[in-house]
């Protein structure tokens, strides 16, 4: 199952117990393939600029793991694919936006969003398929099969 995971799961996944790192640990047991775009790249490395910080000292050891070292292994398990942009902006966040135009191109079965309220389920309902105007109530669409999970449900 190809899979966008927006940044702020992947950053709870590498960090925490819980549904997004179950859900990293089947992107490393390849039983989800994780899709991931430059610019989601970046944002990753500038929230990983915030677990650098002296009050995430101890959850790194305890994961005996360090900043570079979760960035690089995002890095491995990703595939990377730098998609066009939306024809027209669907979020109220322009990063959200960025997550929307990989699902589509990369036509992936699973988005992955930890956003309060599932926002951008809410902003997503009729507008799933930009290219073809199709979309459904429930932020799904059956032409590209994009599914909107929220991080706090369990996902597989």
């Amino acid at each position: 199952m190809k899979a966008v995971i927006d940044t702020n799961v992947l950053i709870a996944g590498l960090l925490w117990r819980g549904p997004p790192h179950t859900l990293l640990e089947h992107v490393r047991a390849a039983t989800v393939s994780l899709l991931s775009s430059p610019a989601l790249l970046a944002e990753l490395a500038e929230l990983a600029d915030v677990i650098g910080r002296a009050k995430f000292d101890a959850i790194l050891t305890r994961t005996n793991t360090s900043r570079e070292r979760s960035l690089a292994e995002v890095r491995r398990l990703a595939e990377v694919i730098d998609p066009p942009p939306l024809p027209q902006p669907v979020c109220r966040d322009p990063d959200d936006d960025q997550v929307l135009a990989l699902a589509l191109a990369a036509k992936v079965e699973l988005i992955v969003s930890g956003d309060n309220g599932s926002a951008v389920a809410h902003e997503l309902r009729g507008h799933t398929d930009t290219r073809a105007g199709r979309g459904s109530e429930d932020g799904r669409s059956t032409k590209q099969g994009l599914i909107l999970a929220h991080s706090g449900v369990s996902v597989l």
